[in-house]
Formats: structure tokens, C-alpha cells, sequence
């Protein structure tokens, strides 16, 4: 281009020495300097982003390759920072990071705080005849317990192939070559969700090698509490509404559908918890002297909770399913998914699936009830000959649109009620243990609440013609995920729609020890993001 450009001026110079040799030196010159302005116009031109030019398939998997190499260094130095919620010194560490990242690729960023919680914003403003869209990542992990991991330690990531049916680790030469697709990296927040997070800024440095740029405004929120239910995240969505204001809105969290496709979920399930405690005596008893006396709280809480749910799964608390109905129509749009019921129960290593829909699919639109924790006197190394003086039951709700999270909460205390317990929000009394046989306390919390957009909307179409052009039919889209997401607040403040973009593998670990991505599901995750920025919006 350069060389090109050289040419041309070298072609003004000459005709203005020809020029010159007429009598119309006047004329002459408006001509040299109008010639000589359109070429530096043009010349300007040229070094600008481009823009409104998707790039082709085969574009698109090439950049993707050539990115890779560096979008991997950059991604094992961001894995290396511990990132769980509560650890406020690495957390900052965290959000300086992020920083550091958008500011380099151009963003104007800054750091929000809402309730002494640090939020990162980024914006890259191109016009205000663009649509923009808002970008949720999800910066924060779960806790580790180094122990349970096979590696030394889960923030210092490592490779590993699969032999046989045990994962060995590779070294990193392993991908000088390019990646390969079954190669896994294990650390925490591999997938969930610091993998999505790279993948995103790995697409917008190829933008910025070849001189393109979106389609519209981009905003980028990265959250630092997400996996402890985003508390500060309502108000601050409130306090900051202008600066947070979008068209739409995708989330780069969550992990794909069974098949492993690439995945589009447009809806997520609220969540619920509550903790159920059983008392028994005062304190843990000999259970030779006062066997067959003293009640086990144990016993009085296992018939609680198995009074919860029937033979098939379904929760018996009354209303627990009201105002939840599927139409054929319905129905048909949630099993299009490709899935294989006896598949997926040889997956999970089960005989059958409990009822509370037909599918897999179908079971997901419903409120769920899942005993998520069990406690009660000590096992295996450390049992002792006691009757524990508590059990308790630590129980998580997922909610729908359909299902108020105060409510559904109000049916469980008043189930428990009509069992004969005594509610209480503390460890009980003397005189209440005296007066009433049956005591429980009861907390609970309403986390992030459920939230469900359009498969038919604008956003749905776009996202949609984005995928085709990366990856033909071969793609999923979902009515709903299982899990839970704390996007309620931008939707209802904002007033926009949101889908989640899946990039990580279902056999990635999330929240456990042993936490994986794999090096295909990150490269087509580079590939998405590459689609969506390119994608003209309509």
C-alpha cells in the first residue's frame, strides 16, 4: 500500500512539472492540490479500521490458529492468579489485570464499586449511530482444595492428554506445533469462566491485527463475585444505569450443551438456598448410654426431606409446580435439541432419570429441590460412637420466570410447619427445647434470579447468522441452562435481552477439583467471538 501511494504522488509531481509549462499557472495549481488532497485523504482512509466486512469461514478458523500461540500465554498468565471470591488481595490482582488487558487493546476503562466490591468497565466507542452491546464476563473461581486436585497446584495451569482412561500431563511443546483439539488445560476457572473471558480478548486482538473493527459499540462488565451470587450487582447496575446502557447484552459464561457443540442459551435458572437444622439434645451424646432415648435429630430431618420428593422425583410441597405448563409448541422448540435420553444416563452413571419432565430439556423449565449438602456427627476415619446433637440439610432452589424465589422459599417453611416443627431462627432456647419436640431453624438466601429471552428476537436472528457463518448448522440453542446467572439486574434495569455464548466442554469440572478446558472448545471459543464481533447488526 505504501509502495502504491509512492506511486501516485510520484505521478501528481510529474504532471505538475507538465502543468506548469502551460500559461494557466493558477488552474495548475488547484489542480495539484485538490489531486494531492484526495490522496491523503484516501491514504487516511486505508490506515482506519475497517469495518461492515465479515470475514469468511475459512478466514475466520485461519486467524483463530495464527492467534493462538499468544492468546495462550497470555491466557496460562491470567489462570496463574488465584480468584476466589473472598480473597480480596487476589482479587484486586485480578482487576488490575483486566485493566491492564482492555487498556492496551484501546478500551477506556475504569474500576466501579458498588458495596466496597470492585467492578471492571471497558468501553470501545465507535459511533452513536451504532447498536452496542454489553459483554458480562465472569473473572472470580470457587475455592480449591489443593488435595483433591491431581496436580500441585490448581492456579498454576498444566497440560494433559488423555491415556487410556487416566488424564497424564504433556509439556507445552506439546502445542508449538498448533493446538490440538484434545489436549486439556487444568486449573481453576479454566472454563468457568476465565477460558470464555481470553477467548473474547484473543478475537478482538486479531480485529486489531488486520485493521477490522465491530460492527457497533462494544462494553465490556467483568463481575468478581460471581460465584458467590454477585450481592453488589443489582445497585450497582442501578447506580451506573447510563454508563451500563446497551442494546443487548451476552454473557461469556456457562458451559455447552452435552453434545459439546458450540451453544447459544438464552435463558438461566434463578437460585434459592436454605439451610435446614435439626436439633436434637443440647450437645452430642454416648450413643451406648442414651441409645434407644435420646431422639437422633438424624432420623426426624431424613423424614423431612424424603417427605420432599415421590418415587419419581417430583417435589410433593403443594404449589411448588403452579403456573409452570408447557404447550406443544413448546415442547417441540426444547426437544429439536439433539439429545439421547439413555445417552445421557449412561453419562451420568444412572439407571433412570427421576420425571419431572419427559426430557432432559423439559426438565430444566421446572423449579428444582436438591439436598446440596449433608451434616451430621463425623464418618470414615473420623467416626465416633455418638448421637449427634444437629443434623442439617443445606438445600439449593433453582427458580424459572414462572416462580417468585420469596415464594417458592414461603411453600418449603410452611411444608415443614405442617410437619409438626417448631420454626425458629437461632439455635433454640432452653424452654424452647423443653416445650417442643420437633425444633428446626431456617435461613435462606435469594441469589441471582431466572431470567429467559426470546428465541425468536432480533438478538436470536443476529446471534444466529453469526454461528452460521462460523459453523454451518452445527450449533446448538437453548431455551434455558440448569445453573444460575446474575444477569436478572441488567435485563430488568436496563430493559435489554441477553443470551449466553457457551464456549467450555460438559466435562469440564466446573466448581470440583480438576477444573479443565479443551484446546479445541478454546479455539472454536476464539472462532465465536470472532464470528460475533464481525456480525453486522441489522
Amino acid at each position: 500500500m505504501q509502495i502504491g501511494v509512492a506511486v501516485e504522488f510520484a505521478w501528481v509531481n510529474r504532471s505538475y512539472q507538465v502543468l506548469l509549462s502551460t500559461n494557466n499557472t493558477l488552474y495548475c495549481h488547484k489542480l495539484i492540490c485538490m489531486t494531492r488532497f484526495l490522496l491523503f485523504f484516501l491514504t487516511g482512509l486505508i490506515s482506519l479500521p475497517l469495518t461492515g466486512q465479515p470475514l469468511t469461514r475459512e478466514e475466520i478458523q485461519d486467524a483463530s490458529r495464527d492467534q493462538f500461540n499468544e492468546a495462550m500465554a497470555e491466557y496460562r498468565s491470567f489462570l496463574a492468579i488465584p480468584n476466589t471470591s473472598r480473597d480480596k488481595e487476589n482479587i484486586q490482582r485480578n482487576v488490575e489485570w483486566c485493566l491492564d488487558a482492555f487498556q492496551k487493546r484501546g478500551f477506556d476503562t475504569q474500576r466501579i464499586v458498588a458495596e466496597d466490591v470492585p467492578h471492571v468497565f471497558a468501553e470501545l466507542h465507535y459511533g452513536e449511530e451504532l447498536e452496542t452491546i454489553l459483554f458480562y464476563l465472569q473473572i472470580d473461581g470457587q475455592p480449591v482444595d489443593p488435595r483433591e486436585w491431581d496436580q500441585p497446584d490448581p492456579f498454576t495451569p498444566v497440560l494433559k492428554r488423555k491415556e487410556k482412561s487416566t488424564w497424564q500431563t504433556v509439556s507445552w511443546t506439546a502445542l508449538e506445533e498448533g493446538p490440538d483439539p484434545d489436549l486439556r488445560i487444568f486449573a481453576r476457572s479454566a472454563s468457568d469462566s476465565k477460558g470464555p473471558a481470553m477467548a473474547f480478548i484473543a478475537a478482538l486482538d486479531i480485529l486489531a491485527k488486520r485493521s477490522l473493527k465491530a460492527p457497533f459499540n462494544i462494553k465490556v462488565i467483568m463481575d468478581f463475585q460471581e460465584e458467590i451470587g454477585s450481592p453488589a450487582l443489582p445497585g450497582l447496575v442501578k447506580t451506573h444505569r447510563d454508563l451500563l446502557q446497551a442494546d443487548m447484552m451476552l454473557i461469556m459464561d456457562g458451559t455447552r450443551h452435552l453434545s459439546n457443540l458450540p451453544t447459544l442459551t438464552f435463558g438461566a435458572r434463578g437460585i434459592a438456598t436454605m439451610t435446614l437444622t435439626v436439633y436434637g439434645a443440647e450437645r452430642n451424646l454416648h450413643s451406648g448410654q442414651y441409645g434407644n432415648f435420646a431422639p437422633n435429630p438424624v432420623f426426624k430431618l431424613s423424614r423431612l426431606l424424603a417427605g420432599m420428593k415421590d418415587e419419581n422425583g417430583r417435589v410433593t410441597i403443594p404449589g411448588y409446580y403452579d403456573n409452570i405448563g408447557l404447550s406443544g409448541e413448546e415442547k417441540q422448540i426444547l426437544n429439536s435439541v439433539p439429545e439421547d435420553m439413555e445417552e445421557i444416563n449412561t453419562m451420568l452413571g444412572i439407571a433412570e432419570a427421576e420425571k419431572v419432565g419427559e426430557t432432559y430439556q423439559e426438565a430444566l423449565q421446572y423449579p428444582s429441590l436438591n439436598v446440596r449438602g449433608l451434616r451430621a456427627g463425623w464418618v470414615r476415619e473420623e467416626v465416633r460412637t455418638l448421637i449427634p446433637s444437629e443434623a442439617v440439610a443445606e438445600i439449593d432452589i433453582r427458580l424459572v420466570p414462572e416462580t417468585e424465589g420469596e415464594r417458592i422459599v414461603q411453600l418449603v417453611r410452611d411444608y415443614i410447619k405442617r410437619q409438626g416443627f417448631y420454626i425458629t431462627d437461632a439455635v433454640p432456647t432452653a424452654s424452647e427445647r423443653k416445650k417442643f419436640p420437633d425444633i428446626i431453624s431456617i435461613t435462606h438466601r435469594i441469589g441471582s434470579r431466572p431470567f429467559r429471552t426470546d428465541m425468536q428476537s432480533d438478538l436470536a436472528v443476529w446471534l444466529e447468522k453469526a454461528m452460521y457463518r462460523v459453523f454451518g448448522n452445527s450449533f446448538i440453542k437453548m431455551r434455558t441452562t440448569g445453573g444460575s446467572q446474575p444477569i436478572a439486574p441488567f435485563i430488568h434495569t436496563l430493559g435489554i435481552p441477553a443470551v449466553a455464548v457457551r464456549i467450555p466442554n460438559p466435562d469440564n469440572n466446573i466448581h470440583g477439583p480438576n477444573e479443565n478446558l479443551r484446546i479445541g472448545n478454546f479455539l472454536e471459543g476464539i472462532q465465536t467471538c470472532l464470528g460475533i464481533l464481525t456480525q453486522p447488526v441489522e
